[in-house]
C-alpha cells in the first residue's frame, strides 16, 4: 500500500514540481499542469496518463485502476487506488506522469544526475520514452 506521503517524499526533487491544495484535495504541478491530485480523503491518485493506453491499463487490472469521471476522459488522466499499488509500481507511474508535462531536456538532465555523487542515474530511466 502507498500513502500520499511517500508519494509526497518521491516527488520531492522533480525538477518544476510543486505541491498546492486546492478545495481539499493535495495535487502536484509543473506551471500550471497537474500531473498528480488526490481524493480528499487520500485513498486514489489521479495521474498524467497517456489517453491512448488507459483503457488496457483499466481492462488489465481493474482493482487497481479506474478511468476519470467522464468530464475528465479529454485528458491524459487516470486514477489509482492507492491500496493496491506498490512502492516501485507508484514510483514508476509517477514518474512517468511527471515526465509527461515537463520538457524533455529536463527529465532526460534529472535522469542522469547523479544521486549523491553515485554514478548511477537519480531515478534511472525505468520506462523507456
Amino acid at each position: 500500500m502507498v500513502t500520499v506521503d511517500q508519494v509526497r517524499a518521491f516527488v520531492a526533487d522533480f525538477p518544476r514540481s510543486y505541491e498546492v491544495v486546492v478545495h481539499g484535495r493535495i495535487k502536484f504541478r509543473v506551471g500550471q499542469i497537474v500531473y498528480l491530485a488526490f481524493s480528499r480523503d487520500e485513498t486514489v491518485m489521479g495521474l498524467a496518463f497517456p489517453k491512448e493506453e488507459r483503457h488496457m491499463l483499466v481492462e488489465t487490472e481493474p482493482d487497481k485502476f479506474m478511468l476519470p469521471r467522464e468530464s475528465d476522459m479529454r485528458f491524459n488522466w487516470v486514477l489509482a487506488r492507492l491500496d493496491e499499488l506498490d512502492a516501485d509500481e507508484m514510483r514508476e507511474l509517477v514518474l512517468d506522469a511527471w515526465r509527461m508535462v515537463v520538457p524533455k531536456k529536463v527529465w532526460t538532465a534529472f535522469s542522469a544526475a547523479p544521486e549523491d555523487g553515485a554514478a548511477e542515474p537519480r531515478h534511472g530511466s525505468e520506462s523507456g520514452s
